[in-house]
């Protein structure tokens, strides 16, 4: 009898190490899922916000297109008002130099009638088409 015994209690440890194996495997078979989900869920997060970030980068490239065209814009507005006010101050100079030439010759109109008189427009108008002419 001790022979059976021995072969009972061969056959009970065996079927209970055999039983502690499907166990463990079944226990690492679920943290392996579990390590698997979280890490596909971190993956999908990660991958999100990739995306984000990608769509964020793309509109503020766009703003920064946008900032630099109206950058541009304004510069060139600017150049063209510093070349209008250059052409500006040109025509002002040569204005200022025909005022002071037509001064000059209607001054020099006052000098040669200086001395007239008149008291009536007939004897008015040769001194004043002498001022037109002169001026002219």
């Amino acid at each position: 009898m001790s022979g059976g015994r021995v072969s009972a209690l061969g056959t009970l440890a065996a079927g209970v190490t055999g039983g502690i194996w499907k166990v463990i495997a079944v226990v690492l078979l679920a943290a392996l899922l579990v390590v698997s989900a979280w890490a596909g869920g971190s993956w999908f997060l990660a991958a999100r916000d990739r995306d984000a970030a990608r769509a964020e980068l793309s509109a503020e490239r766009s703003a920064n297109a946008e900032l630099r065209a109206g950058i541009q814009l304004q510069n060139g507005a600017i150049e063209a008002a510093g070349t209008a006010k250059l052409l500006a101050e040109a025509r002002g100079q040569a204005a200022q130099q025909q005022a002071a030439a037509t001064g000059r010759r209607f001054d020099a109109a006052l000098a040669k009638v200086a001395g007239a008189r008149a008291t009536t427009c007939d004897e008015a108008m040769p001194t004043v088409d002498l001022i037109l002419e002169s001026v002219r």
